[in-house]
């Protein structure tokens, strides 16, 4: 089954007319997307946009054989003018099937939010799963084992990566689906960070009049099993490293921060990070992270953070006193950070991991403060030698130093 992607971008467009936000600013040339429509085997047009016909005629293909034009979301926009010989568009309802004249099979998916998906079967058996902007599948069921998973996928990736989540929990989607991103408007972040955003979620984004084939094969990079995320205070460091995450099926995280019963503006923090993640997460308030990476199985992690689990370390050490630092303290915090450290680096688990990356601000006052400084410092850069990638984030912008 060949797929022709004749637009990847949003009903709008990307750039939306007359739009001056950065997205759209560098939505240009190669980088612009008209609204996503798609063309498959020449007989099934999935979206009938603007200028569809000379969409098609760029990227080398026709129109005329098109036997069934399916629209998958209400667009507010005017109406488009239906060129000559395409047949009238149609929405089909939820669970309702049809069979074209070359054999494809297409069924209606419930997606949840107002729209329809649909699943293509090719007459060998390819099978395509295409859904509306900002949808997302509904009523999924354990995996299936007559079914297979799909070949492609087509969907809101960047808006939607809970979606792209729930396919993998089904089985809908392995590591063998090809998922490419559409309906990409002016809410992704502009130039090349969708790409990066996208690979970390085992996604990848084309350029409008892409031809692909169902049940080809293209490599993504792989998924990493450590990440690190550095970056300062307010620095978007833990919305990253929850972004990694935010396409994997079922994820536990591990909050090292505990709880401070007498501190309002902490547990404010704290309500806000819950809020923002997805309600399928596990929480777990533990500062044993050893026994965690230890384990061969069980869901993604994220640990956030590890300059609170070594405040921690320090607590238990004594090593905020010079007194215990000397006699035995320094001793027994570096066995604990070596133990860490040799836990994350046999780990057969993902994980991600969050700290503050703190040696490039003020010099602290005190002994104490200089030493936590210090020794952070070594923490970070002994579990960033034992990363697969290593991000630092500045100003909500993720740099990658490794990876």
């Amino acid at each position: 089954m060949e797929l022709t992607l004749l637009g990847t971008g949003g009903p709008d467009g990307l750039p939306l007319p007359g739009c001056p936000c950065a997205a759209c600013a560098v939505a240009v040339g190669e980088r612009a997307r008209a609204a996503t429509s798609v063309l498959v085997d020449g007989v099934l047009l999935l979206d009938l946009t603007p200028g569809v016909a000379l969409a098609a005629a760029r990227s080398g293909h026709s129109l005329t054989a098109v036997r069934q034009v399916l629209l998958s979301h209400p667009h507010d926009g005017p109406a488009v003018e239906i060129p000559p010989g395409l047949p009238a568009p149609a929405r089909l309802p939820a669970g309702q099937e049809l069979t074209l004249p070359a054999g494809h099979r297409v069924r209606s998916v419930p997606v949840d939010a107002p729209g329809a998906g649909y699943e293509v079967t090719a007459p060998g058996g390819e099978r395509l799963l295409y859904l509306p902007p900002e949808c997302g599948p509904a009523g999924l069921a354990e995996p299936a084992k007559t079914e297979r998973p799909y070949g492609t996928v087509l969907l809101d990736v960047v808006a939607r990566p809970d979606a792209l989540a729930r396919l993998r929990a089904a089985g809908a989607v392995t590591g063998t689906t090809d998922v490419v991103a559409v309906h990409l408007d002016h809410a992704v972040p502009p130039g090349p960070e969708t790409r990066r955003r996208l690979a970390a979620l085992g996604a990848r984004t084309v350029p409008d009049g892409t031809t692909l084939t169902v049940g080809d094969f293209h490599e993504v990079p792989d998924l990493p099993r450590r990440t690190l995320v550095l970056g300062g205070a307010r620095s978007g460091k833990s919305a990253e490293a929850e972004r990694r995450l935010s396409a994997f099926p079922d994820v536990l995280y591990v909050a090292t921060g505990g709880t401070r019963d007498e501190d309002p503006e902490w547990a404010r923090r704290v309500a806000l990070h819950r809020e923002r993640r997805p309600g399928t997460w596990r929480t777990r308030e533990t500062c044993d992270l050893v026994p965690l990476l230890a384990r061969d199985s069980g869901p993604a992690l994220l640990v956030d953070c590890l300059s609170l689990w070594l405040t921690h370390a320090m607590d238990e050490a004594g090593a905020w006193d010079d007194a215990h630092w000397a006699a035995g303290g320094e001793r027994e915090l570096r066995e604990r950070v070596e133990e860490l450290t040799a836990a994350w680096r046999a780990t057969r688990r993902t994980v991600v991991a969050v700290s503050n990356e703190v040696g490039s601000g003020v010099v602290p006052a005190t002994a104490s403060g200089r030493r936590f400084r210090d020794e952070l410092g070594r923490l970070n850069a002994m579990v960033a030698a034992e990363s697969e990638h290593v991000l630092l984030v500045v100003a909500g912008q993720a740099l990658t130093l490794r990876g």
